[in-house]
């Protein structure tokens, strides 16, 4: 199995140079950029590089380059602006590796939102596509994508993975109540548990609180079998997969036994007032206006709201208007409330789950032109 490996590894090389000895001798490529890239860390670069050169072959996929491993130094060739952008996304990259981090495949895509480009994207002219206003990074981003906003958890630290990431990111850290709106897959949820349980385990506030309405089971949960806890945790699970993301196993379990980390069905809040908490109500979109009025004016003393939902994914009963959709209607322009708006641009799970909100969208945007 070995030496197969070595084969494999020796192929993907030679694939590498024959790619780029016929690009800068075919037609047209004269002008074709090439810029050399020298990494001094020797030790960091099998984690820069991916297995087999995985890393690579995945950024010369999204940005229609070629790029050549000779030991430290990458040779990259293609069009002026996605060598440019290669590079810069390679040097990010290696940052994140000098301080200790680890990068996951998602972090290639990420790195390259952060740069302007969108992943698996090329223009005409062979460059990276523009970013869309979603995607545009905020001023102030560098080599080192993510502009500085960051989430420390006791697991890891959490960077953005595209320009809409770093606004929310930024209105979780800077805002008493942020709204997450936007399709699945865009992080809202799981970056609102980083930031909560950061807060907690700086000091910041003493608790979180989780809750989600249970629509599927009318709230009325005194059938269900179990305690509370029981009651409500299928519907918590995205939650709670986060939670455990950021934190050891053990910690998460004592804090739930301890009440530091509390959840609660949405129908369980009325009459409290939530202080020096955070709080995240997640799957906004299933609640109804007396619902979510009710939840928001539980807002207490040292306390932070975290609000997501995703308007395409509205479960409740036909003609019953969404509280989600009737809040953002009322409360967009008050102080002290941020409102972030993700798209499928911004998806940052597998590709194809980008591709199926997308095709989705579409069937919806034409469904009035079906029906007429």
């Amino acid at each position: 199995m070995s030496s197969l490996t070595e084969v494999q590894k020796v192929q993907i090389r030679k694939n590498r140079m024959q790619q780029e000895q016929a690009r800068a001798h075919a037609p047209g490529q004269d002008d074709a950029a090439r810029v050399i890239l020298d990494l001094e860390n020797n030790r960091l670069l099998a984690a820069l590089y991916g297995p087999h050169d995985r890393h690579l072959a995945r950024i010369e996929q999204t940005l229609d380059v070629v790029i050549v491993n000779r030991g430290n130094r990458l040779l990259i060739t293609g069009a002026p602006g996605a060598c440019e952008m290669a590079a810069q996304v390679l040097q990010a990259l290696y940052q994140r590796l000098e301080r200790g981090e680890i990068l996951e495949q998602g972090d290639l895509d990420g790195t390259v939102r952060m740069m302007g480009g969108s992943p698996g994207l090329v223009d005409a002219g062979g460059g990276p596509k523009a970013a869309s206003p979603s995607q545009k990074p905020m001023p102030g981003g560098g080599a080192d994508a993510g502009g500085g906003v960051r989430i420390n958890t006791r697991n890891r630290i959490i960077q953005p993975r595209s320009p809409m990431q770093e606004r929310y990111m930024a209105a979780l850290q800077s805002t008493l109540m942020t709204f997450g709106i936007g399709p699945a897959g865009t992080g809202k949820t799981y970056l609102a548990v980083a930031m909560a349980v950061s807060r907690m385990l700086s000091g910041d506030v003493e608790r979180i609180i989780l809750s989600r309405p249970a629509v599927e089971a009318g709230e009325n949960l005194g059938f269900l079998p179990g305690d509370l806890k029981e009651k409500v945790d299928p519907y918590l699970r995205p939650l709670y997969d986060a939670l455990y993301d950021m934190m050891p196993a053990d910690q998460v379990e004592k804090r739930l036994l301890s009440g530091q980390i509390e959840v609660a069905p949405l129908a369980y809040m009325r009459g409290r007032t939530l202080a020096n908490a955070c709080v995240i109500l997640d799957e906004a979109q299933n609640t109804t206006p007396v619902q979510m009025k009710m939840f928001l004016t539980r807002f207490g003393e040292n306390s932070h709201m975290m609000i997501c939902g995703d308007p395409s994914q509205v479960d409740l009963p036909p003609h019953t208007q969404s509280g989600l959709m009737s809040a953002l209607a009322i409360l967009e322009d008050v102080e002290g409330i941020a409102v972030i708006r993700f798209t499928e641009k911004d998806v940052v799970r597998h590709p194809l789950v980008a591709r199926i909100v997308a095709a989705y969208e579409r069937q919806s945007a034409q469904a009035p032109k079906i029906g007429s």
